[in-house]
């Protein structure tokens, strides 16, 4: 569009009236070299072998290969041809601005026995060829993992499927969790409501709201997932499944008195349900016989 040889407007004209700048009038693309192009083409050759590789593993196999290279000119020359290492997102929560979010209800209460309050969260696990994301929910008093689901999809079922498994133990009386997607979907929170289940989340950036399950990720990764080299999920699954019955029945907790997650769980469940029992027994007459009356009305109501 811009006429270097027009004799009635100079080019500085030209520009001013399209609103280009002259700089862009005079750039010239760049001539990639031969030597650029082969090494792009091996580029190429690793990456259809190897796509999870970045640019800094493909530096050193370049070097491998004879290649004499920075690593700033591999990512550059990546840019160029368009490659880009497969790798699992970092961040697991995203949300979903239509959904409802509910208030954090942890705070300043005192959790003083199990299935008062449990966590859920979800976290991804690194394989050799992809990765899976794992869900998990904690009770946080005794940190026993109560339930666990591991799957290929980002997706609410997984989490559905990690929850109904911890049922089959208990019921908490408030579910806290993060602003995730999974966690504020209809699916999730009808599920909770319909269980009678009080919905916490954290606010907003505050992973430190569900801490608890964050060590467990940190203890999980660090003892034994970073140890292995996972080739399938049935592997995978076989080494997280065997972590948790590890973490919850042999693992000596600090914060529990070196004791395990199991032991404070069934030590303190047993001392709840005494105290429940005491309570009834110190019931007034009146109050025994109102009960009776009630639970007699509920059966004739459910038979």
């Amino acid at each position: 569009m811009i006429e270097h040889e027009n004799i009635t407007l100079s080019v500085r004209k030209q520009c001013s009236l399209l609103a280009v700048t002259r700089s862009r009038v005079y750039y010239s693309c760049k001539r990639i070299d031969d030597n650029a192009v082969t090494i792009m083409n091996e580029m190429r050759e690793i990456y259809e072998k190897h796509p999870f590789y970045g640019y800094r593993r493909m530096h050193v196999v370049l070097n491998q290969k004879g290649y004499i290279i920075n690593r700033k000119r591999v990512q550059r020359l990546m840019n160029i041809a368009g490659i880009q290492a497969i790798y699992p997102k970092k961040k697991t929560t995203k949300r979903n601005k239509s959904h409802k979010i509910y208030p954090y209800l942890l705070r300043d209460i005192k959790i003083d026995r199990p299935n008062a309050v449990w966590g859920v969260d979800i976290t991804y696990i690194r394989m050799k060829f992809g990765f899976v994301y794992l869900v998990a929910l904690i009770d946080v008093f005794s940190r026993k993992i109560m339930g666990w689901s591991l799957s290929i999809f980002l997706e609410t079922q997984p989490c559905l499927d990690a929850y109904i498994q911890a049922l089959e133990l208990a019921k908490p009386e408030i579910l806290n969790s993060d602003q995730g997607c999974q966690f504020t979907s209809d699916a999730w929170i009808s599920k909770l409501a319909g269980d009678g289940i009080k919905i916490s989340m954290d606010g907003k950036g505050r992973w430190a709201d569900n801490v608890y399950i964050e060590r467990f990720w940190r203890s999980l990764k660090y003892e034994s997932v970073f140890l292995q080299s996972f080739e399938t999920v049935a592997q995978s699954r076989k080494v997280i499944e065997q972590y948790i019955r590890f973490y919850n029945q042999e693992r000596p907790h600090q914060a529990l008195g070196y004791k395990t997650p199991d032991q404070v769980y069934r030590e303190n469940i047993n001392e709840y349900e005494s105290e429940a029992i005491n309570k009834e027994k110190n019931l007034s007459p009146t109050l025994i016989k109102k009960k009776i009356e009630n639970s007699q009305i509920q059966a004739t109501f459910w038979s």
